[in-house]
């Protein structure tokens, strides 16, 4: 979705055109007034850093800010975890857990927030977990009709970081390798580090096959916090500033 197209939206009603597939029945004709930002990345990309020093900017800015992300969702966030540990469920099972938590987040918080006029920052949303699941064998069809029901956001950004790097965040910010984010349990490798690298290769890969369909916006994670920041929020205030002088 281009800025043109996203700028005849402001103060718009929803339509299904702005939905990825078919919209909840009863938020096809609701009022929008903010804008819904998200941050996509690795673990230990910066991604809630970033989304953590963005929000004190636009609040700064006299924006009103929303937090979203994936696995928030009170009604579910704790069965995902359960669904996790117990490694006897179908991965097809773990994709509806977090297709429920992102609805309830989808129809409670984030276009709420939306029809308030906050800019919402989502730490993740639908392409972390259609790029999990199309690693893991899932098709991509499928993973497209389940969260058809998915809100386009204004400007997706994606942390992209080397996996080699990724190693050493992730010993820094955890000291160990998490069983899902390293891939385990695809057996990729009987060595957990090299499982790891491999398995982000392979996110990475999708990110960069999704990135023009989803019009996902690369951005050098490689690079220090500060210069990530600032080339984030100068991508923001020019988007916003687009807005205004529309």
């Amino acid at each position: 979705m281009n800025y043109r197209t996203i700028r005849s939206l402001k103060g718009k009603k929803l339509r299904k055109g702005i939905f990825y597939g078919h919209a909840i029945p009863y938020l096809e004709d609701i009022e929008i007034k903010g804008r819904f930002i998200v941050i996509e990345g690795p673990d230990a990309s910066g991604r809630s850093t970033q989304i953590e020093l963005l929000s004190s900017k636009l609040e700064a800015d006299g924006h009103a800010v929303l937090n979203a992300g994936l696995r928030r969702s009170e009604l579910i966030g704790q069965g995902i975890l359960e669904a996790k540990r117990n490694f006897v469920l179908g991965r097809k099972t773990i994709s509806l857990f977090y297709a429920a938590d992102f609805a309830d987040q989808l129809e409670n918080k984030i276009i709420p927030g939306l029809r308030a006029g906050y800019i919402v920052l989502s730490d993740r949303y639908i392409y972390t977990l259609m790029a999990r699941e199309a690693v893991r064998g899932i098709s991509s069809s499928w993973s497209r009709n389940l969260y058809g029901f998915a809100l386009r956001p204004d400007i997706v950004f994606y942390l992209d970081v080397d996996p080699n790097e990724l190693v050493h965040r992730v010993f820094k910010k955890n000291s160990y390798l998490d069983y899902y984010e390293s891939g385990t349990d695809l057996r990729l490798s009987d060595n957990m580090l090299e499982s790891f690298v491999m398995y982000q290769k392979l996110l990475r890969k999708e990110f960069n096959r999704m990135q023009k369909r989803y019009n996902i916006i690369s951005i050098n994670g490689n690079r220090s916090i500060s210069e990530i920041n600032e080339d984030l929020q100068k991508r923001i205030d020019a988007y916003l500033q687009n807005l205004q002088n529309y």
